[in-house]
Order: C-alpha cells, then sequence, then structure tokens
C-alpha cells in the first residue's frame, strides 16, 4: 500500500519493468530521471565492453554522478564569479572539460577492469 501523497509509475529500465514511488506531482522529474538512467545504461551496454546488469548500472551511476557534479561546479563557478562572456576564459573552461572528461574515461576503464578482474561487483 502506498503513502499518502505518493503515486506509483511502472517504468522500464533497459527492458525490465520497475514500480517506483513517487510524490504526487513528481511523476515528470521521476520519468526524466529514469530516461537519463536507461539511456546511460543502454550506451554502456551498446558499447559492448561491459555485459553483466550490475557493472552497467555502476557505470552508469558514476556517470551520471560524474556529470551532476561537473554541473553543479560551473553552476557555483558562475554564480559566485559572475558569467563572462570572454573567449579566453570559454577556452580554458573547455580545455578543463575535455581534461576532466579524459580523466573520467580513465577511471571508468581502471573501474571496469577492477570489477573484471575481480568477477564480483562485491
Amino acid at each position: 500500500m502506498s503513502k499518502p501523497g505518493m503515486k506509483q509509475l511502472e517504468v522500464a529500465i533497459m527492458g525490465n519493468s520497475y514500480l517506483l514511488a513517487c510524490p504526487e506531482g513528481g511523476e515528470a522529474t521521476l520519468l526524466d530521471a529514469v530516461e537519463k538512467v536507461d539511456s546511460a545504461m543502454c550506451r554502456i551496454r551498446d558499447a559492448g565492453k561491459v555485459k553483466a546488469r550490475d557493472r552497467i548500472a555502476v557505470l552508469a551511476s558514476l556517470n551520471i554522478a560524474f556529470e551532476l557534479s561537473q554541473k553543479e561546479a560551473l553552476a557555483f563557478n558562475a554564480s559566485s564569479f559572475g558569467h563572462t562572456e570572454d573567449p579566453a576564459q570559454s577556452d580554458a573552461a573547455a580545455a578543463a572539460d575535455a581534461s576532466m572528461e579524459a580523466r573520467l574515461q580513465q577511471l571508468l576503464r581502471r573501474l571496469d577492469q577492477a570489477l573484471e578482474d575481480d568477477g564480483q561487483l562485491l
């Protein structure tokens, strides 16, 4: 039985059905989150390097968390220091983003290798 003010939605992630609870009025936000998770997991699965669903879920969650952290950092920097249209600063930000992306990819490769070598997530 659901709690007052809560609603249940049936969603699909990588072809599997899940029944999720969300607050009334939060359906669109939940469906957006489901779409992001499904998309991230399908991209990893379709790349063909990772087969285990639990590993795909871990990698997808790390990707999403990293993207969220980047957006929060950019928002913080923009609000703290003021937004500028200086092309040199935009180039520097793009270079920093490329560097972070390269580091993320390296970390993901190391994580995938460690999970593969271990044979188990836990």
